[in-house]
């Protein structure tokens, strides 16, 4: 209406410069609620987005900001994630299609989990199998896909064992990660005692019983110089030729 009101208004010579004056004042208020409006049309085009896209959905599993936290509530504007000590993260839509983020339910819930050992390098390795396949199967939340232990790491000091499990959701996943780790630390401490990381400290032979210190003599000269660094003796004397003097 503004621009249909100016270009009237210039097509009379009399009245031109107000016409000119009205459409200059129309693109800067243009303008200006164009900026101002920017996140709210920014947010509309991504709510259309995650509405055809399906990103995320609701009682989605996801990560947001390193939080780790379920999709409660889509909005026009924003997602509310309940994170896992009960805080609620707002988020608005526009951050889902510009930055990257997990979605551990896009497909399925089903995932794996692992457990780190730092173990001295005589752990017998088929023992921890064995107990990491009996922890499994004792353990309800376990799915059956996945029991994996092995050495993914040695350094000067230890071994990494990497304990590999599944299960059917990132909740029981976890529990069970603690689980394993907590089960499989107590039964090296109680069967393998000596396979828990320890420093070495080596005793030389000689340790317990040292040789006597040699007694150096008060007249004794000191040896400062090099072997070999100089050959003549302390009454020679080098000429500027070269030649010894007597």
């Amino acid at each position: 209406m503004l621009v249909g009101l100016a270009l009237a208004l210039m097509t009379f010579p009399a009245i031109r410069q107000l016409g000119m004056t009205l459409l200059a004042s129309a693109g800067i208020i243009g303008l200006a609620a164009g900026i101002a409006a920017r996140p709210v049309f920014g947010n509309l085009i991504a709510g259309l987005q995650i509405a055809l896209a399906q990103p995320i959905r609701l009682d989605d599993v996801i990560i947001v900001e390193g939080e780790w936290g379920r999709v409660e509530e889509i909005t026009g504007t924003c997602v509310v994630v309940r994170v896992w000590d009960e805080r609620r993260l707002v988020v608005p839509l526009q951050w889902f299609i510009e930055n990257p983020f997990q979605n551990w339910t896009r497909t399925t819930s089903q995932l794996l989990g692992t457990a780190f050992l730092w173990l001295d390098y005589h752990a017998p390795m088929a023992a921890i199998r064995e107990e990491l396949t009996r922890i499994c199967q004792g353990d309800e939340r376990w799915d059956g896909r996945v029991c994996v232990a092995q050495v993914t790491e040695a350094d000067r000091q230890a071994i990494q064992v990497r304990l590999l499990v599944s299960a059917a959701n990132s909740g029981a996943l976890f529990d069970l990660r603690c689980a394993v780790r907590e089960r499989m630390i107590g039964f090296l401490r109680e069967t393998y005692p000596e396979c828990l990381p320890r420093w070495r400290v080596e005793r030389a032979a000689g340790a317990l019983h040292p040789s006597p210190v040699p007694v150096v003599p008060e007249h004794a000269p000191e040896q400062t110089a090099s072997p070999g660094a100089e050959d003549a003796t302390a009454g020679d004397r080098i000429t500027p030729a070269g030649h010894s003097g007597p």
